[in-house]
């Protein structure tokens, strides 16, 4: 006997499998691509908000040492040449020629003590400037006599923190010296 088999012809294979399964693949690898963008994109802003909040820190401790400072100088000592960051008082008079001191090419901070967090050590700097007397509490200035008191020496302490790549802030306050 022989054996009874029939042959069939090959029915064309057209690949539709092989396409959709690639398309699911590049669909896939976009998706992921999307998320880790997203990730690196989280991650940069959270070490934004670290070096933010460490700059800060170290400008404020600036701004404190300057406070301390200011309580022991007198105000003679603040000179227009801004020596070991003490400056006189800005002088607005020509606006054209006037630039505040923190804008100018080389501002004149004070460096002060170091500040280091997880590794970094930054050095943030000061300067003082002297704004001449003010009221030290609202309308004393306009009664007659002007009371003993009434007026008292103004500061400006403007500091900086910066370090190379990373964020830079500055802070200002006024303070007022018991002078």
């Amino acid at each position: 006997m022989t054996p009874s088999f029939t042959i069939r012809p090959r029915s064309r294979q057209r690949g539709v499998a092989l396409l959709v399964v690639l398309m699911l693949l590049l669909i896939m690898t976009l998706l992921g691509l999307a998320s880790l963008r997203g990730a690196m994109m989280e991650e940069r802003m959270s070490a934004n908000i670290f070096d933010r909040g460490l700059m800060f820190q170290a400008a404020e401790s600036a701004l404190r040492e300057a406070e301390a400072r200011t309580a022991t100088t007198k105000s003679f000592q603040y000179t227009d040449s801004c020596t070991t960051g003490l400056c006189g008082s800005p002088n607005p008079t020509n606006q054209d020629a006037y630039v505040d001191r923190w804008l100018q090419a080389t501002p004149p901070y004070f460096s002060a003590t170091a500040v280091t967090a997880d590794g970094i050590s930054v050095t943030p700097a000061y300067f003082i400037e002297y704004m001449g007397q003010a009221p030290n509490w609202p309308g004393c200035d306009r009664e007659v006599p002007i009371q003993a008191g009434c007026l008292g020496p103004r500061y400006r302490i403007t500091a900086r923190a910066v370090a190379a790549g990373r964020a830079e802030v500055l802070l200002q306050s006024s303070y007022t010296s018991p002078e």
